[in-house]
């Protein structure tokens, strides 16, 4: 089973209000789930993309069931080549707020049978982009999909 995920985060001020954005699709490119959630003020958009990636493979885990995470092949998809490159051990991670959030994802796609992290362009991610503005919009705690 392989699943793409398009994820993005955002933040208004830098550190500032921050957001998500995550789109679940299967292997044909279908659209699974959607979900937009607020994350709250004095958020880096660094440290919003992470969490994206976060949010993300608990939703895929919830979506799926734990017995076929194992068996699933998981691509992320993400316009920040910082997060990707990081994940994906090409550049190494000097902050430490960030080096809590890698372990964390760590930790997660231990679940799985493969994660794979995929730098896009800014075009290819519209939707999860317009996800994570549209809960930076309406502000709000609540998980929006």
């Amino acid at each position: 089973m392989k699943i793409i995920i398009n994820t993005d985060g955002a933040s208004r001020g830098n550190p500032g209000k921050g957001a998500v954005g995550v789109v679940i699709s299967n292997e044909k490119g279908e659209i699974v789930k959607k979900h937009g959630e607020y994350l709250g003020d004095k958020i880096t958009n660094n440290e919003a993309e992470y969490e994206a990636v976060v949010i993300a493979l608990k939703k895929v885990k919830a979506l799926i069931g734990k017995d076929k995470t194992r068996g699933a092949e998981i691509e992320i998809r993400s316009d920040s080549e910082l997060m990707v490159n990081q994940m994906s051990g090409k550049y190494k991670i000097t902050e430490k707020h960030l080096q809590e959030k890698f372990i964390n994802i760590w930790n997660l796609k231990t679940e799985f049978g493969k994660v794979i992290f995929i730098h896009v362009p800014r075009e290819k991610n519209k939707e999860a982009d317009a996800l994570a503005n549209y809960a930076l919009d309406e502000n709000s705690k609540k998980s929006l999909f």
